[in-house]
């Protein structure tokens, strides 16, 4: 078989691993996965884009992701396994290359397939006839692929997110503030709302990395003003790790939601070591069952956020102990190295 990865986004990965090799960034678990399956890479480049693509893109996805998908109908067939990085990109493939008189087969990353246009293009485009594994990292959409599209469970492949364990460890603090810092990272479903309503006249610095190229933060998502204790800005990859050790408590503040947002600050805090307060959602579920990992709240709860920051910082031998059993968890089940593994073999079974 010869193996191809579709990814969603127009990334370099010979250059992000030459920046990880350097130690100036995680490493990117799509590069290392075309390395253990001999795979070719795709990505979103200058495909003449056609009227068709333009209408289908108002289903699904972007035009680029359409005309990369009819690019590829001329180079795959029977002998050709696909694994696309996303249902934006997938569905695309799945209805241009599924739809061939000899398909390759096509596998595809749904992550958030419960959202309305993607559940119009899952049926819309046949996916269920066309897609021969659907790969996701939650409960929530295992569930939501079997009844929607009445899949069989040999069709489904669940795998739990992973973190690149190397990059994202424990390291010595460098503290600026005499204040504990708290800290919390990312855009995706970020209730900073009720963190600053929970903190803002506690003796703590609460930093914020919440930036994003690829996702737009919710008009609920930020403080109408910020508190004078809090900051947000952007961090380097290497100010971000730094940021992790140096907190006191990394605090993840989500909405409800049934897909995994926040799920890669909880496993790289959890990686560094540190104890993690997060929000208990559905998405999350898989993530939150280990008891004494990390310590959860209820949405939108800004009196029990209060009070779970306050018992960690006022009890430090209880949150390194909390802090040492996440690291164990992330380290043993969440890695790199496991994940790109255990997702190659499944894609050799097609």
């Amino acid at each position: 078989m010869n193996y191809h990865l579709v990814l969603s986004n127009p990334i370099d990965l010979e250059e992000v691993d030459r920046n990880a090799q350097l130690g100036k960034c995680p490493r990117h678990v799509m590069w290392s996965l075309s390395k253990r399956l001999n795979a070719k890479v795709h990505v979103l480049s200058q495909e003449p884009i056609r009227t068709r693509d333009y209408a289908r893109a108002k289903i699904l996805g972007q035009p680029q992701n359409w005309a990369l998908a009819r690019s590829l109908s001329s180079q795959l067939n029977g002998d050709d396994v696909v694994f696309c990085s996303g249902e934006d990109v997938g569905i695309p493939v799945a209805t241009i290359c599924g739809a061939l008189p000899n398909p390759p087969k096509i596998a595809v990353f749904i992550h958030t397939g419960h959202r309305p246009r993607s559940k119009v293009a899952l049926k819309l485009f046949n996916a269920s006839k066309r897609i021969s594994l659907f790969v996701t990292n939650c409960r929530p959409q295992v569930e939501f692929l079997y009844h929607y599209l009445r899949l069989s469970q040999e069709r489904v492949f669940m795998m739990p997110e992973q973190t690149d364990t190397h990059f994202f460890s424990p390291g010595t603090a460098m503290f600026g503030k005499q204040r504990p810092i708290i800290a919390s990272v990312g855009l995706e479903k970020r209730d900073y709302r009720t963190l600053a309503a929970a903190t803002h006249d506690m003796n703590v610095e609460v930093c914020i990395s919440a930036f994003s190229r690829d996702v737009k933060p919710l008009s609920k998502s930020l403080p109408a003003v910020m508190p004078a204790n809090m900051s947000r800005r952007y961090y380097e990859w290497t100010e971000l790790v730094q940021l992790y050790r140096n907190a006191a408590i990394v605090v993840v503040p989500l909405f409800e939601s049934r897909d995994t947002a926040g799920v890669t600050s909880l496993l790289e805090s959890m990686a560094c070591r540190r104890p993690v307060v997060v929000t208990r959602i559905s998405g999350l579920a898989d993530y939150l069952e280990t008891p004494g990992t990390l310590t959860t709240v209820a949405p939108e709860d800004e009196l029990g956020l209060r009070q779970a920051i306050a018992r960690l910082l006022d009890n430090p031998r209880d949150a390194e102990t909390q802090a040492q059993s996440g690291y164990e968890l992330v380290t043993h089940h969440h890695n790199s190295e496991d994940y790109i593994e255990k997702l190659a073999a499944r894609l050799e079974l097609l």
